[in-house]
């Protein structure tokens, strides 16, 4: 097989290539569980590896989107970024600071820049609390309230923002529809003034027409606060609306990194040319004539992972040494990185 040459620093954006320093660097990092035994006396018996050693960058005013199947390690590598899980090694970034390590008081005045929302708009919102209570609560904890009525300015401030009434405030959550407690979410994420969020999942659980607007308003904020997203989904149709970037997960590794008009146009890697297939289309005509690549089996155990390339199992055109060889991320094309031994070929065809 004739390999084409790697092309230097393939994934790139274009944010990197002009200079801007990024606002997240994540370097190998790894969070692996300890599975134990025993009713009395525990001892480890194995380790779930969620996350092996991934690295990217999100720059400011960027949107990466992290994609990948149920149980590929999306949530837990967003959780360990915003320091909710341990890792076990690793460097993460944020703003020039590493964050592994620190502890919770040194966290604090990090979280204040970080936001989260979560895939569940009914289970991450507590139910006990009023709305306006639930989005102020970042502003009392980082001593951002000021007086009373300064507090309920701000909070009135940010439901507008997200498209809510400043009179809802007093509602509870059960009060509210799937959109709008996404909303209350959203606004609760950006109410210390945040420069990263990281939704996880964000708007899976709403319904089409639903999750358009929760886009519509993400990129909206994003223009006027110049806001960075981690943006995870197994949703590559959602992805590509919203991304610049995109990295595919799989079984707890990134296998493709691209720029989002390049990955959905010329995919390289096996697994992201599958993800793409299954994604249809609204002209019948088309779907009909459309290659569906269909994998075989299951998603392997991430607490025994196949050796050599961990997708080898399941792909349509492995070889042997697939077997035996893990293969690194290597820049193929301007843009575009792929961990795949075949890889090489599809770029010299494509290009």
């Amino acid at each position: 097989m004739t390999t084409t040459p790697t092309v230097e620093q393939g994934s790139k954006s274009e944010a990197s290539a002009s200079g801007a320093e990024p606002i997240l660097s994540v370097r190998n990092l790894s969070v692996h569980f300890p599975l134990k035994r025993g009713f009395i006396v525990q001892r480890e018996v194995a380790r779930v590896r969620a996350v092996d050693g991934i690295s990217f960058d999100i720059y400011p005013g960027e949107t990466l989107g992290l994609v990948g199947e149920s149980g590929s390690g999306k949530t837990t590598a967003a959780k360990a970024v915003i320091q909710l899980r341990t890792a076990g090694q690793g460097s993460v970034k944020f703003e020039g600071q590493e964050l592994i390590g620190l502890g919770t008081k040194a966290m604090r005045p990090v979280r204040r820049k970080m936001g989260m929302v979560f895939q569940d708009p009914y289970g991450s919102l507590n139910p006990r609390l009023r709305a306006g209570d639930i989005v102020g609560e970042p502003l009392k904890v980082h001593g951002l309230a000021g007086d009373r009525d300064e507090y309920r300015a701000q909070v009135a401030s940010l439901l507008t923002t997200v498209g809510l009434s400043p009179a809802m405030a007093e509602r509870y959550p059960n009060e509210f529809s799937g959109g709008q407690r996404q909303r209350l979410g959203v606004a609760r994420a950006i109410a210390a003034k945040p420069s990263l969020l990281i939704l996880d999942e964000a708007v899976s659980a709403l319904d089409v027409s639903i999750q358009a607007q929760i886009l519509n308003l993400l990129q909206d904020l994003q223009e006027q606060h110049n806001l960075a997203y981690l943006f995870i989904a197994h949703d590559l149709s959602v992805v590509r609306h919203i991304s610049k970037r995109v990295a595919v997960m799989y079984l707890g590794r990134i296998v493709e990194t691209a720029d989002s008009k390049d990955l959905y146009e010329k995919p390289l890697h096996p697994y992201t040319q599958a993800l793409l297939s299954a994604i249809p289309t609204p002209n019948p005509i088309v779907e009909r004539s459309r290659e569906r690549i269909i994998l075989s089996g299951d998603l392997p155990s991430p607490i025994d992972p196949p050796s050599g390339c961990r997708f080898h199992t399941r792909c349509p055109i492995a070889v042997e040494s697939c077997a035996s060889t893990d293969p690194e991320l290597r820049g193929l094309a301007p843009n575009q990185e792929a961990a795949c031994l075949l890889a090489a070929g599809y770029a010299e065809r494509g290009s």
